[in-house]
């Protein structure tokens, strides 16, 4: 997949991401899914973008 433009809508500093933007700290889908990978999280660590993709 080629995503290219920046949604200025959502940060990303996770640079090994497929879906972040080369140009700058965005991410280019038009959406993601945020979830927790924790029972009761509590905390923002708790947190994470299950949009991820691993870069190929």
């Amino acid at each position: 997949m080629d995503h290219k433009e920046a949604n200025h809508s959502i940060k990303c500093s996770v640079k090994q991401c497929e879906y972040h933007c080369g140009d700058g700290n965005f991410c280019t889908l038009d959406a993601i899914k945020v979830g927790t990978h924790e029972a009761d999280p509590t905390v923002c660590e708790c947190t994470d973008c299950q949009s991820f993709a691993r870069c190929k």
